[in-house]
């Protein structure tokens, strides 16, 4: 199966792919979609690359099913809307192209990828890197959004054998594919 992870902002984005077999994760492609070039005033053309860059990257990786990190409530309302405002354009780009989407929120990665749901954004670039053998370190959005991808990679595949379970499976109803992981 293949997971892409999107790590949504509004000046950037993280993006990262990778492949899981069973237990192994292999590393396909990671990088970051920018609005940085922009004019700050100018939300709806950044939205636009947000929601282009998404489907790019959907249509150049193929993958199976997408996560995305939830949006937490800062101090700042505005900034908190305004990422918001691009998780929304990420997340449309991805349901157009017909995926399910999980969320996560920033101390689930954390604590399945690092072990510790406080943990720093180094502490989660070490341990991208070591979970998938990378030769160097990825850049602090590429690594959220590889742990995003490796967090689903490994919760996942239990959430879903939950719902069937529990009878739940397929029963969301609606054209969202699929609701938060909590």
């Amino acid at each position: 199966m293949r997971i892409l992870g999107i790590d949504p902002g509004l000046q950037i984005a993280g993006f990262g792919v990778v492949d899981v077999d069973g237990p192994q994760l292999q590393y396909v492609a990671s990088g970051t979609i920018k609005t940085t070039h922009l004019e700050r005033s100018d939300l709806p053309a950044r939205l636009k690359v947000l929601f282009d860059g998404v489907r790019e990257v959907v249509q150049r990786y193929q993958p199976d099913v997408a996560s995305v990190e939830i949006v937490f409530v800062n101090v700042n309302p505005q900034a908190t809307l305004l990422l918001g405002q691009a998780r929304g354009a990420c997340i449309t780009a991805l349901v157009s192209s017909d995926l399910a989407v999980a969320e996560y929120t920033a101390l689930q990665m954390k604590k399945a990828v690092a072990g510790y749901g406080k943990a720093g954004k180094a502490e989660v670039q070490q341990m991208v890197m070591r979970l998938l053998k990378l030769p160097a370190l990825p850049g602090k959005d590429a690594a959220d959004a590889l742990g995003l991808a490796i967090t689903h990679a490994h919760v996942g595949a239990a959430m879903a054998r939950l719902a069937q379970a529990s009878g739940l499976d397929g029963k969301m109803g609606g054209n969202y594919k699929a609701g938060r992981s909590r």
